[in-house]
């Protein structure tokens, strides 16, 4: 099992190039980062976690495609990822044109985790109906692989519809960086069945459970697909500075575990990595 990071980068935390640097050298395999263009002052909905969790950086959050590319230029093995990237708030070929130049610009290190969000005033300020925001992921993701994919991509939705086109760069992955689709584990493991390569599960307390519960439906549910199981990863949030803890998720199966870090400068943060540096190798033996 690997350890990634995630973060909200904001003008008052660490710079993406500080932390993708400190976590390279310290072991850690991912950087994640999550995304919103902006919270809207009236909402019907309030944050899975409840509206204490909506806390300052959830408005100031950088663009991720900014700050990944940024954490790119200054490092050489650290994959780099978005938790999540919002694909239903941005226009499709030219966030696929995002995804293949950062995957280019890093070398083929980009993991793209997507999910369909909970804002309803946010996604709809985008031109984006709520109540079919799943439909269009799917269709998003979909014609997304025919663009990084062929030479002369067309795709026609009952949402995205596109005609023969011709648009690059293509990513270094191939055929196409890792889709990983996060959510409620009930719907996202459909989800990353039909299109994705792997799953980052909400927190129990958002409607997934633990892992112990959902990690026996999640190989039922991939043998019943047809996928092969080691195809498809399984990353989780919230990982615990114990090591116990943390090899019972990874005989459980678990992929990877990401430490949340607050964001806040690197005086707060390093001596977060340093702890975890000596973690690290004890999770992988």
């Amino acid at each position: 099992m690997e350890i990634g990071a995630q973060i909200f980068f904001t003008e008052y935390s660490i710079s993406p190039t500080d932390l993708a640097m400190a976590l390279e050298e310290r072991g850690f395999d991912s950087l994640w980062v999550a995304e919103h263009s902006h919270i809207p002052v009236k909402r019907r909905f309030t944050h899975p976690l409840g509206e204490a969790a909506l806390t300052k950086e959830y408005f100031d959050v950088m663009d991720p495609f900014v700050t990944l590319s940024a954490a790119a230029a200054v490092t050489k093995k650290l994959e780099l990822a978005t938790a999540i990237c919002l694909v239903i708030q941005r226009d499709t070929i030219q966030t696929a044109k995002s995804v293949a130049s950062l995957d280019q610009i890093s070398r083929g290190r980009f993991l793209f985790g997507i999910g369909c969000g909970w804002n309803a005033e946010e996604i709809e300020d985008h031109g984006t109906a709520y109540e079919t925001r799943t439909l269009k992921m799917r269709e998003q993701i979909e014609a997304m692989k025919e663009i990084w994919t062929k030479d002369v991509a067309e795709y026609h939705g009952k949402i995205v519809d596109f005609p023969p086109m011709n648009a690059w760069p293509k990513p270094v992955q191939k055929p196409h960086p890792p889709v990983i689709v996060g959510g409620a584990f009930r719907l996202a493991a459909r989800r990353a069945l039909r299109y994705g390569n792997g799953i980052l599960p909400a927190a129990p307390g958002a409607g997934s459970g633990g892992p112990q519960e959902f990690m026996p439906h999640w190989r039922r549910m991939a043998e019943e697909a047809g996928r092969d199981l080691h195809s498809l990863s399984v990353t989780l949030g919230g990982a615990p500075e114990d090591l116990d803890a943390l090899k019972r998720n990874r005989e459980l199966g678990v992929s990877r575990m990401t430490v949340r870090l607050p964001p806040t400068k690197a005086e707060e943060i390093l001596p977060i990595l340093d702890r975890w540096a000596k973690l690290i190798p004890q999770v992988r033996n």
